[in-house]
């Protein structure tokens, strides 16, 4: 997780000079409108991620055990195991695509189809935060 926190770090830090130099460049025109606001801000907006995800894998990885991918004389077999839990299945995602496609069809078409989006969106989420709580694949 070390390498890849440097990775993202370096990564943000390109970004952030390709940010300055994109809207130093297109302010330069004094021909045109200024600044292009929707490049720069999405650069910008690009930086702030690359640099929460560096930060993050960079905080992680001085707290957990270095893995496979931190040691230069790993081998690929090293890396192998158990990566975690996965939901086996799982119906929720088809409601929240269900309700978001509802509610952004009421950005189009009419703000009253929220009301039939947002009850589809609460009881994807409910369902999808509480589903190992009951029914057949319950843990708890």
């Amino acid at each position: 997780m070390k390498e890849q926190g440097k990775i993202f770090l370096g990564l943000s830090v390109f970004v952030l000079a390709m940010a300055i130099t994109y809207g130093l460049w297109t302010n330069s025109n004094t021909d045109g409108p200024g600044l292009e606001a929707a490049g720069t801000t999405a650069l910008f907006l690009a930086f702030g991620l690359c640099a929460f995800i560096g930060y993050y894998l960079a905080f992680t990885a001085r707290r957990v055990d270095s893995g496979a991918g931190d040691n230069p004389e790993a081998e690929v077999a090293d890396d192998a195991g158990e990566l975690g839990f996965f939901a086996p299945h799982s119906w929720q995602p088809l409601s929240l695509a269900l309700g978001g496609a509802l509610a952004f069809l009421g950005v189009i078409f009419g703000w009253w189809l929220m009301f039939w989006a947002a009850p589809i969106i609460m009881i994807g989420i409910f369902g999808w935060v509480f589903e190992f709580y009951r029914g057949e694949n319950q843990n708890q």
